[in-house]
């Protein structure tokens, strides 16, 4: 996906100094950031989440947004406090049943200290009860609540979760996750995984939906507005929930003849990355005015302007290869994005080659041909390439060339048992760059060193030679039918 956000400066030690009873000197606060380098701010110390169950009530006509979040978690430190990452207003916090104190810090820090501190191994359930009008707020001068005509939507990355719930806010905590929402009948609710139940009452409707596979929280997406769904299945049985904005306009006749064509896209994508790994599939196309798409686990966010030029199913293909590479394997520090970006971009050269639209191998030599040696573009590197640069082209386009380097050096076989097995072997987890790279040197049996560090981590143009295969294909034909559609998928993706 797409936003760069660069963390701030340290925290005041002085919210971080809480009260810690004589009887717990031992005890601590868990830190108000979870160590990852280019965010050092986000997420929390301490603890571990399990399970989020969030029980909403929205009113679109003045952004009102109530809730109650019980966390499931257990900690991983002796703590006398620890934070959540949250903006709202809170009016309660309990922790295992009892009241606890709590205070708001910085940015984004909702500090909370439990009547009694809380040893390393314990289980604990936090509640918090909560309210406010997340339009209004902001962090680091920015917002990832974005309202509507008739609702809002919540979907952005490298966070979304402060404005609609208190959380643990980084890939390396995923949880299961219950979203209850309640709002104006007429109004639907839409988040993550399967819908379980409708009511209403009263004039409200609420909406239950359960996502019972681990979750990023920047995965978590919910939509309130006036939609029309669309059910069906994949060829292969995967039950597909789709969305439109009853207000798209001359968008919608474009945005349906793509996002149909998940079912289809979901079966194939699994001939190259192995089964299907959720329970649902699906997407949603909000009337926004935002311009890029997110891989939101299990039901893809989608803006109309992916769809103002026309269909574009490579943009579907990849955001649902995202499902595989970055929701179901999801990265252990946002410096291995490769992981996730890279290979979906690769997805749509695996299609455009389906599609009959320009090969691998030709794509490859169109992003190799198109940028001569002094091009900023070869100054990014794909393996660990800042927070400044996180979303840059380069992250994309070079990462996906990277990959058909790794093709060219080990062959059709080893590389596509590489690409199926990979998520398979990390299954619902994290991993890094480096865990991808001892992994491919294990099933090729090759030393590939050399190849990632000349495709990944030298802010250099690559060799004709280390580019063999593919150097000159960008050359010798056309440029890709493809190439324009597949851009698309990270325009808007660097604002």
């Amino acid at each position: 996906m797409h936003r760069r956000i660069i963390a701030p400066g340290a925290l005041a030690a002085a919210s971080l100094l809480l009260a810690i009873p004589a009887s717990a000197a031992s005890y601590s606060p868990g830190a108000p950031g979870i160590g990852d380098p280019y965010y050092p701010y986000y997420g929390n110390g301490g603890y571990d989440v399990s399970h989020y169950g969030l029980r909403l009530r929205y009113q679109p006509r003045t952004d009102e947004l109530r809730g109650t979040a019980t966390i499931s978690a257990r900690t991983t430190q002796d703590l006398s406090s620890f934070d959540l990452d949250f903006l709202l207003d809170v009016s309660e916090v309990r922790v295992n049943g009892v009241k606890a104190s709590f205070t708001h810090a910085e940015q984004h820090e909702l500090v909370i200290t439990p009547k009694k501190p809380l040893a390393k191994g314990t289980p604990i359930t936090v509640m918090v009860r909560y309210s406010g009008v997340p339009s209004t707020k902001s962090a680091y001068g920015f917002t990832t609540w974005h309202r509507t005509p008739d609702g809002a939507v919540a979907a952005d990355e490298p966070e979304s979760a402060w404005w609609w719930f208190p959380s643990n806010d980084h890939p390396s905590d995923k949880a299961t996750y219950d979203v209850s929402v309640t709002v104006p009948e007429g109004t639907r609710a839409i988040s993550n995984g399967a819908l379980r139940s409708t009511s209403t009452k009263r004039g409200w409707t609420s909406y239950s939906w359960r996502q019972d596979r681990p979750q990023a929280t920047y995965l978590a997406t919910l939509a309130i507005g006036r939609f029309d769904i669309t059910t069906s299945r994949s060829g292969r049985g995967v039950p597909v929930i789709n969305a439109y904005s009853e207000d798209l306009g001359a968008d919608d006749a474009a945005a349906r003849a793509s996002v149909e064509r998940t079912g289809e896209i979901v079966d194939w994508l699994s001939n190259y990355f192995g089964p299907y790994p959720f329970a649902t599939a699906g997407g949603y196309i909000p009337n926004t005015t935002t311009g890029y798409a997110l891989e939101t686990q299990t039901r893809v966010y989608y803006s109309p302007k992916q769809f103002a030029k026309g269909a574009n199913p490579s943009v579907v293909v990849h955001e649902l290869a995202h499902q595989w590479y970055g929701d179901d394997v999801s990265l252990k520090g946002w410096k291995d994005i490769w992981l996730n970006e890279g290979f979906a971009t690769y997805a749509q050269w695996l299609w455009s080659e389906h599609e009959g639209q320009g090969t691998t191998r030709q794509l490859a030599g169109q992003v190799y041909s198109s940028h001569p040696a002094d091009d900023p573009f070869w100054k990014v590197e794909p393996g660990d390439p800042g927070p400044d640069d996180q979303f840059d082209d380069a992250v994309y386009d070079r990462g996906a060339a990277a990959i058909q380097a790794l093709r060219e050096a080990v062959g059709d076989h080893a590389f596509f048992r590489i690409l199926k097995g990979w998520p398979k072997a990390h299954a619902y987890g994290n991993a890094s760059v480096a865990d991808f790279e001892a992994y491919a040197e294990r099933i090729s049996g090759k030393p590939l060193a050399g190849l990632f560090d000349t495709w990944l981590y030298r802010p250099a143009k690559p060799t004709a030679s280390a580019a063999r295969g593919f150097a000159a294909a960008g050359t010798s034909v056309p440029r890709p039918k493809s190439w324009k559609n597949i851009e698309a998928a990270h325009d808007g993706h660097n604002r």
